[in-house]
Order: C-alpha cells, then structure tokens, then sequence
C-alpha cells in the first residue's frame, strides 16, 4: 500500500488516499485531508461531520448512508458539498478516517 508524509508522521492509505485504519486518525491526518481537498480551513460544521461520521462508524461498521448524515447533522446534502466539495464520500468519509465507502454516503 502506498504512504503519504505528513507533518512528521507516516500514514498508509489505500489507492484513492484513505487511511488503512480507523484508529490511525489523528488530527495530522484531518490537515493533510484539507491540503488534499481544497479546504482553507476546518471550521465547526466540518468537525460535526467528522464526529458524526465517526461515531455512525465505530456503533455500526459502515458510513452513513447521505440521508441519514443530512438528518443527523442538520446540514442539507448542498451545505456538505460546499464543506466538502468532492463530497460526503470521498471528503468527509477520508478526514474522518474511515474506509472509502462502498455504498452511497
């Protein structure tokens, strides 16, 4: 598997760039997933999908599917894309550390 250097630590990500496991998340990790995806800076609503998408995890094995993060969080499916602009699937589900996702998110 590939790695990526980032701010002193090592991560080994799979070939889209998600981490190999969900317990090696850090928030080096968090920074080097906003340099990727174009995001200035991580504010609040960012953080509450991280921890939302986290949480859905660790209780359950797999990503929220999209309508259930949207109910969750509040955040209508725009607002994610415009937080994440490649998307709950890709951006969100890779800064929070979980594996790409193999359904709808």
């Amino acid at each position: 598997m590939p790695t990526v250097e980032f701010s002193g630590k090592t991560f080994t990500v799979d070939e889209d760039g998600f981490i190999d496991d969900f317990n090696n998340y850090c928030p080096e990790w968090e920074q080097w997933v906003k340099k990727e995806e174009g995001i200035e800076e991580i504010n609040d609503e960012h953080r509450k999908l991280v921890t939302v998408l986290r949480d859905y995890y660790e209780k359950n094995g797999i990503a929220p599917m999209v309508r259930v993060l949207s109910k969750v969080t509040g955040f209508k499916l725009k607002h994610i894309y415009e937080l994440y602009p490649s998307g709950p699937g890709k951006g969100a589900c890779k800064m929070a550390g979980l594996p790409k996702p193999t359904g709808c998110v």
